[in-house]
This record gives structure tokens, sequence and C-alpha cells, in this order.
């Protein structure tokens, strides 16, 4: 069985590489000036990618999907909030209890939306 990928497009992959290292902890397994690697080790691995490099051209840009990190209760969400605020990350939604459970977002320097969540039943 193949590793799922998700694959961002960056307008600067080494500015994102840095951000993305803050927020993960660790650095990429692969880095050059239009493409990174990330190996978490669990879940999928993360590439970003020189925007202009893409063939055939992305039609849009970040923002238009989610990425989700769910976490096993309630209290990391605000464990990962204060995190991830701390490094720098843009917070667009506050730690806030939706109907699925406990979650906040952050976006990217491209305004990939970062969703960190708890399933109500982990609470």
């Amino acid at each position: 069985m193949t590793r799922t990928n998700i694959l961002l497009y960056v307008t600067q992959p080494e500015a994102s590489a840095r951000f993305y290292a803050r927020l993960l902890g660790q650095q990429p397994v692969e880095a050059s000036p239009t493409f990174v690697l990330f190996l978490p080790p669990e879940g999928p691995a993360l590439s970003l990618w020189a925007r202009h490099e893409i063939v055939p051209a992305p039609a849009t840009a970040g923002g238009g999907c989610e990425i989700g990190f769910r976490v096993d209760r309630a209290a990391l969400v605000d464990a990962t909030h204060a995190d991830w605020a701390a490094k720098g990350a843009t917070i667009i939604l506050e730690p806030t209890d939706l109907g699925f459970g406990r979650s906040f977002m952050a976006v990217d320097p491209d305004g990939h939306r970062l969703r960190v969540y708890a399933r109500a039943e982990d609470r």
C-alpha cells in the first residue's frame, strides 16, 4: 500500500517549510527551493510545492479546503492552540465547542486552513 500525501501549493516553499517545521516539531526530510517534504510519524506525508512549478497550473489559491489534525482530548485542542499561537501561527478561530467537538483553526502563510480538533466523544 502507498502512503497518502497532502500536497500544498505554496508561494515560498522555504518560508512555508519553516512554518510547518515549527508547528510539527520536525525538520523536512527533503527540501529544495521549489519542493519540501515532511514525513510525520503518523498520518499522511506533507509536501509543499512552489505554485509556479505546478503543471497544469492550479486554478485556486489556499483556503478552499482544510487539513484536520485530530487530537485525543478536548484539553489538547486548547494546549495545541496555545503552542501554535506562541509559535506565530495566525489563528482564525479560537478554541470553540462545535457540533462535532472542540476545535480551533489556523492558517499557513498561503491561507491553507489547519483545523485541530477533538471529537465530542473524546471530551
